[in-house]
């Protein structure tokens, strides 16, 4: 495995993303990269103030640059978290299937409105302010309008339950093929 492999992590917000990103990337001694992380650097503000100052086409347009530049990183194994909707926008999962492994975290609704602790939640702008039942009405709603982008990624995998190693053990056997 010396050629330089991107994986690239989608799913709702919630899923696992970030969490077993860092894993993942830790595992096969790759860096790791989130995407509104990143976003956050570069504009020097947190991703809610974007939106609530900028609003969404703006925060769109400074993601699909980010995204751009750190796709074409061509010295460099990474794990990227995207943001939620990212894949959405600018025809990015032809983009990111063109550069990079891409892995659908197919997570629950019920195990996402668990993990979003109400802390959680007001940090998002998006659920801000849902109690739980809301929550899972805009994660309904969210899937419905994503599902399109999120099952064109190369491999679809249910976050629930999957440990680091199985996800590692699955993605090797796929480095392994390229």
């Amino acid at each position: 495995m010396n050629k330089i492999q991107k994986i690239v992590l989608l799913g709702l917000p919630g899923s696992g993303k970030s969490h077993l990103g860092n894993q993942l990337a830790s595992a096969l001694g790759f860096g790791f990269i989130d995407l509104d992380a990143q976003i956050e650097s570069r504009e020097q503000t947190k991703i809610s103030t974007i939106f609530s100052e900028r609003g969404e086409a703006y925060f769109r347009k400074i993601e699909h640059e980010v995204l751009l530049d750190v796709l074409n990183q061509e010295h460099q194994s990474f794990v990227l978290a995207l943001g939620g909707g990212t894949p959405c926008f600018f025809d990015h999962m032809d983009l990111i299937n063109a550069h990079a492994i891409s892995v659908f975290l197919d997570t629950p609704l019920q195990t996402i409105a668990q993990r979003l602790s109400t802390d959680e939640v007001a940090k998002r702008p998006l659920f801000a302010g849902s109690n739980h039942g809301e929550l899972i009405l805009k994660l309904k709603s969210l899937l419905a309008e994503r599902i399109y982008f999120y099952e064109q990624a190369q491999f679809k995998i249910d976050s629930a339950d999957i440990t680091v190693e199985q996800l590692t053990a699955l993605l090797f056997d796929q480095l392994a093929r390229n």
